[in-house]
Formats: structure tokens, sequence, C-alpha cells
């Protein structure tokens, strides 16, 4: 029973709504502008807008006496109690909020329709919480004074289960057909858009149905591709009489794209960002400014012109569209096109970048100075540096030229480094080349080459190990302290320190490399002894009270069966590593290189040689004396000059 609380509860609620009810006087040429104006006033969506016609539009007969359509226009107050219910809950949404809220909560929907002599009826089912349809409003819609009879259990059976989106014949009633829902049909004069314009059905005339108001579109002539069959269905559900609606609109043409270059790496370098860790804290060490690419590989690819689709107007009259324009690709240096004729791949290794539009690979990369602007440098060409290493960087590359000091750093090159100026290692900086070194002095620093060290001025307490030779040339020309070593010579004009002070150790003769591994192996050959004696000791010890006692203790037992199987895997590696060592020391001693040591000036006491491994420590200081190997043991003769010739590198020279 609707009491009067009740009717003056909705009365507030309704009147609460209506409150926040903002509408529009809007006057625009079709109704789709006057939505879209509207919705940008009310700064909500089209879909949730609803509008009365306070006049209709007209385009008049050759543009004369065209009149604009006057509509008010208003948001859908269901969408407004959503938003003031959100706002009341202290809650702010945005209209695509909203619409989720209300597809998670929708009310159910029924729609009576009355097609030709039957009664239709379509039941949406509620979502989420929402509301279901009413049996009893069902039953009285469908009762009508022109019903003539309808299946009450059926309609219960639909109300409850849905009619999948679709009409079902529920019952019959008296038509009349005089007194139908009449459509017309209307088109634009560019033949871009169709409506329809339908007039309410009187009592006893059927509505407007889907096949009917399609018929009179194809009766006019309009293609059935340009006819928008999801309108018509949203016009059959929520008809809107005496005002135009949109149903078809004419395929658009689609111009074609015009050809492009897509690309492999980063064309704009501002774009170029340091390595982030898991944690996200910032690298600046890895800034990864350099875009690193090797010969062969892909850089970019020419994506062609595409063809424009044409389009269609509601009559069928072709719309061309314009096809894409074709491209010319210019290429920069050491690039070129694949097989393929589309893809640009590179020539050489380098550093991929764009120039004046053009894809080239420099094989060079210059750089003021490698520190907190550069950060750690890797480059497969070649790197020069016109200022200095600092410390605590790295630069790896094929080959690396500096022209500053190198501090306490890491250069790996796999071809040449040369330092203009030298190093200070300060007991941790570390080079490695793939081919030689020069530079003018090398102070406490690590370095492994692979062919030659040409230093001009002094070595001081480092560690160097060359697979060829060691020469240093110039006017001081000397070697102070530290262990090298190399395959053939080492060459200096002065070598130690006067009183000794400074160890200093020279090897020649050698495989520096197999050396190096026999002095590892033969460590952990030692260290592994060791732990073999002292196990065996202790599998010794639980074995004896194993006799005694006949029986260990749980714990013990798995650890005999533990120290047992240690010395298992100790004796299998022991064997492998006397195996290493036997191939090593064999190689070293059928070496056909005899090994030097060539002292133009003077050697100091104090200083070891060892010429294949045969030492020869000087006691007195010695002038102008080349230490050599001659049936077994290691002597000394003249001063003979370097027998290496080594060219300097390009660009480069040691005065």
């Amino acid at each position: 029973m609707v009491t009067l609380d009740k009717i003056r509860s909705d009365m507030k609620e309704r009147f609460m709504i209506d409150k926040e009810l903002h509408m529009v006087d809007v006057r625009a040429d079709t109704i789709d502008e006057a939505l879209s104006d509207a919705a940008v006033q009310l700064d909500t969506k089209i879909s949730n807008l609803q509008y009365e016609v306070v006049e209709r539009g007209s385009d008049g007969f050759l543009s004369i006496g065209k009149k604009p359509w006057h509509l008010k226009i208003y948001q859908d107050p269901n969408t407004i109690k959503t938003v003031v219910k959100k706002a009341s809950d202290g809650l702010i949404i945005d209209d695509d909020e909203a619409e989720s809220a209300a597809i998670k909560n929708q009310d159910g929907l029924y729609y009576v329709r009355r097609f030709n002599t039957d009664i239709l009826l379509k039941v949406i089912l509620p979502v989420g919480d929402g509301t279901p349809v009413d049996l009893k409003e069902v039953i009285e819609d469908v009762k009508r004074q022109d019903t003539i009879d309808f299946d009450e259990s059926l309609i219960k059976k639909l109300v409850k289960q849905g009619t999948n989106n679709e009409y079902t014949v529920i019952g019959q009633y008296k038509h009349i057909q005089g007194v139908d829902a009449l459509v017309g049909v209307d088109v634009t004069k560019d033949e871009m858009k169709g409506y329809i314009v339908v007039s309410a059905p009187g009592m006893s005339g059927a509505d407007a149905s889907f096949d009917s108001i399609k018929r009179s579109m194809l009766q006019q002539g309009i293609v059935e591709q340009c006819i928008q069959e999801d309108k018509i269905l949203e016009f059959v559900d929520n008809p809107v009489y005496d005002v135009p609606f949109l149903v078809a609109e004419a395929i658009h043409p689609v111009d074609g794209k015009d050809a492009y270059l897509s690309y492999n790496f980063e064309t704009d370098p501002k774009k170029l960002k340091a390595k982030i860790s898991d944690s996200g804290n910032i690298n600046y060490k890895e800034l990864n400014q350099i875009q690193n690419v090797i010969a062969g590989q892909p850089l970019a690819t020419k994506i062609p012109a595409e063809r424009g689709k044409g389009g269609k107007t509601l009559f069928g009259r072709y719309l061309e569209a314009k096809n894409g324009k074709d491209i010319q690709i210019q290429l920069g240096a050491n690039v070129k096109f694949d097989k393929d004729g589309v893809t640009v791949v590179a020539e050489i290794d380098g550093e991929v970048m764009l120039i004046n539009g053009k894809i080239a690979v420099e094989p060079v990369k210059y750089l003021d100075a490698v520190n907190v602007k550069t950060g750690d440098v890797k480059f497969v060409g070649t790197v020069i540096i016109k200022g200095a290493v600092e410390e605590g960087y790295k630069v790896e590359a094929t080959n690396i030229e500096v022209n500053g000091i190198v501090d306490k750093s890491y250069l790996e090159a796999t071809g040449n480094i040369v330092l203009a100026q030298g190093v200070f290692g300060k007991g941790e900086g570390h080079i490695k080349a793939g081919k030689s070194l020069w530079a003018k002095f090398i102070n406490d620093t690590t370095v492994e080459v692979e062919e030659n060290v040409i230093v001009s001025d002094s070595i001081v307490n480092s560690n160097i190990t060359a697979m060829k030779n060691i020469i240093v040339r110039g006017k001081k020309a000397q070697i102070i302290g530290g262990h090298l070593l190399a395959t053939e010579e080492i060459c200096a004009k002065k070598i130690g320190s006067p009183g000794g002070g400074t160890e200093t150790i020279l090897e020649v003769g050698i495989d520096p490399r197999a050396k190096n591994r026999l002095i590892e192996l033969q460590k952990k050959q030692s260290d592994h002894t060791k732990e073999y004696d002292n196990i065996e000791l202790d599998v010794q010890t639980l074995e004896q009270q194993k006799k005694l006692r006949k029986k260990l203790p749980l714990d013990k037992e798995e650890k005999l069966s533990q120290l047992k199987q240690r010395m298992n895997e100790i004796s299998n590696e022991l064997d492998e590593m006397t195996a290493e060592i036997e191939t090593i020391q064999a190689h070293l001693r059928e070496l056909k290189a005899v090994g030097k040591v060539k002292v133009e000036n003077i050697v100091y006491a104090g200083v070891k040689v060892y010429v294949r491994d045969v030492l020869d420590e000087v006691k007195m200081d010695a002038k102008g004396v080349t230490f050599y190997y001659d049936k077994s043991f290691s002597k000394r003769g003249a001063y003979e000059p370097p027998s290496a010739i080594i060219e300097d590198p390009d660009g480069y020279t040691t005065n």
C-alpha cells in the first residue's frame, strides 16, 4: 500500500536529484553536434544525456531557409543519482567509474512490444545487486483494452529466466493497421548519414519493428552495408518518436599510410637512460649512452606504403581514398640494404646513430673524458679519449686511445691500447689487451696483453704479463719493482733500483699464462692434499671407534660416510690436477722461445732474473748485459739490441 509518507519520501528524493540536474539550451545544425556541445558544457558523456526537442531543424532548399535544431539537453537522472550517492559516501568518481559501477549493479529491464498481431516480451535479467523485473508491472503492461489473450505462465518463466536479449511472443492483440507507427527515412545531402523519423502508434497500432525499419531503409535505396543494425535494435527497445534517429552511416574512405622506416634503435639520444637496479636505484656508471651494433645487424626496416580503402555512401556511391606515398631512404656511412631491399643492416661494428636523417654506423667513438658524465664506456669499435679516465670507471672497446692520464680504472680492448701519457693504477688499476699496449709510463698497475708492452719512460711496481715482449725505450727507459713476465724478451736501459730497496722480478722464456696456471694448480694441489690428510685422520679415528664398539651412533655413521665420499672427490680432483700440471710442465720444457733480458745501461743488485725457470739473482750492479739460457743454465753476455722491430701505432710516438 502506498502511504502519504512514502510519496513524500519519493518526492524529496526526486527533488534532490532535480536540484542537481543541469540543463542547457543548445542550437546546432544537427542533433549530434548539439549533444557534443552539451557534453562539454555539462562535463559528462553523450551517453549520459537526454534531450527534448524545442524546435526541429531543417536543411532548407539549397541552404536557403536553413534552420538549426533547438534542444533542451540534460543529464540522465539515474547517472546523477549514482554520482550523488558516491559523493555522500566520501568518494569522488568520474564518468568511467560511474559507468563501471552501473554495470556491476544493474536493475532488470523489460520491454513489451506489439508487432503485427503478436504481443512480444523482452526481459534483461538484473546484474549484481540490481532489482529484478516486477512480474505485476509486466502483466499490467500486457493487459490492455485491445489484448485478446496472453500466456501468464510463459511470462512468469521469462521474467525469471530472461529472453536472451530477444523478443518472445507471449500473446495476441486486436491489430488495427491504420494506426501503426509510421517509419520515415531521411538521408543527408552528402549521403553520409541516414535517420529514421518514427511517429508513435495509436491504440491497437503496431510498434515499429526491426524488420519494418530495415525494410523501409532498403526501399529507399540505402545499401545494407551502411545500415547500423545495433542502432535499429536500440530504437526498437527505446523508441524516440517524431525525432530523427541515426541508424545508418556511410563507409568512410581510409587513406593509405605513407611508407616509413621502423627503427630498431633509439633515434633520440636524449631518451637513452641509465640502468636502473631491481631496487629502483640508478647506476650512474651505466648510463647506456652508446648503442653498439655488429656487422650484419638489422638497424631499421622500411614499411611500404599502404593502398587506401575506398568508401561508400548510403546509396552505394564510391568514395575514393588516397594511396600512401613512397619514400626514398638515404643511407649514411657503413650501412646498406639487405638482400630483401627493405632492411637496413650495419656493414661494420660500431655505434649506430641518426645523422641528418640518415642511419650511420660510426667505428670510432670520441670522448672528452671518461667520468661521471659518460659513465662506464662499452663500445665495439675504437674509443679515442681526449682527456683523462677518472678513478673507478671502465672502458671496454676494440681499440682504446687515451691522451690524458689514466687513473685507477679498468681498461680492456680486444685489439690495441694506446696511452699517450700513462697510468697511475694505485695498486688496483687493471689493463687487458688482445694485442699490444703502448704507454709513456705504468705505475702500480696489473697488465695482461697477448702481444707486446711498449713503454717510453718507466714501469714502476707493476705486475705485467706479455705473451711476446716487454720493451722499455726512451730517455729513462727504466723498470723499478714489480713482477714482469714475457715469453720472448724484456728490454730496458735500467732495471731495479740502487740499494735494491724494491723487489724486481723478471721472467722470460716461458708461457706466462701457462706459468700462472701452473702456480694456481700447484697451490690448489697443496691445499687439497692437506684437506685429504686431515679427512683421512678423521676417518681412521671413526673406524677405530666402530671396531671397538661394533657400532657407531647414527650421526657419526653419517659423518663417516660423508668423509669417505669427500675423500673420493678429492682423490679424483688431485688426479685431474696432477695430469694438467704434468701437461703444462711438458709444454714449458718444450718452448722454442729461449727468452732474454737485455739491459742497455745498468741492472742493479737485488734484481731476480728467471730464464726458463732458472734463477740468476744479481749480486752486484752490472752494465750492458744480456741474460740468456744455455744448456740448462742462465748465462750473461754483452748487451744486444731488442730483436723485435715494433712499429708505433698510427698517430702516436714515444718521443
